[in-house]
């Protein structure tokens, strides 16, 4: 199981996940010892298709306080690293309107630092009133089946 570096759990609030897929992603030393410190967040970051090359875009990763003489910029934009079919259908996807091209979580894998970058289409304010009844009613349940089972043993 990869181990998770930082998550953007807003983005599965604000937009329905159509499709993931798996990202490599360029990165320099300082960053890699900055994620390793715990210092990345991808609150707002999404990825975008130039001149057929994926790019990832607002993923804050923090400098590294003990870093030489070469820093990072914070939120400079980052190569995605991914095969030119799956370039290609980002862009198929990020062309059909309504739907973008969202980071939604970064983790460790095989010592190497992945992005998951989702296909998204924003939901409405009716869609995401719908999630969050759904989701009190799967903790009502849930609640109630403890309880329940509480009294068995």
């Amino acid at each position: 199981m990869p181990a998770e570096i930082a998550s953007n759990r807003r983005a599965f609030h604000n937009y329905q996940i159509i499709e993931k897929i798996e990202a490599g992603i360029s990165l320099t030393g300082t960053e890699v010892k900055s994620i390793r410190a715990g210092l990345a967040n991808l609150s707002n970051a999404f990825a975008r298709i130039e001149n057929q090359e994926a790019f990832l875009y607002d993923a804050d990763i923090q400098p590294y306080e003990r870093a030489s003489h070469e820093q990072h910029d914070a939120k400079r934009p980052r190569k995605l690293l991914l095969h030119k079919s799956e370039i290609v259908k980002l862009f198929e996807a990020s062309a059909v309107q309504g739907q973008t091209l969202v980071a939604l979580r970064l983790y460790w894998k095989d010592h190497r630092v992945k992005v998951e970058i989702g296909i998204g289409r924003g939901k409405t304010h009716a869609d995401k009133r719908q999630d969050l009844k759904e989701k009190a009613a799967k903790e009502e349940a849930r609640r109630a089946a403890d309880s329940f089972n509480r009294g068995k043993f």
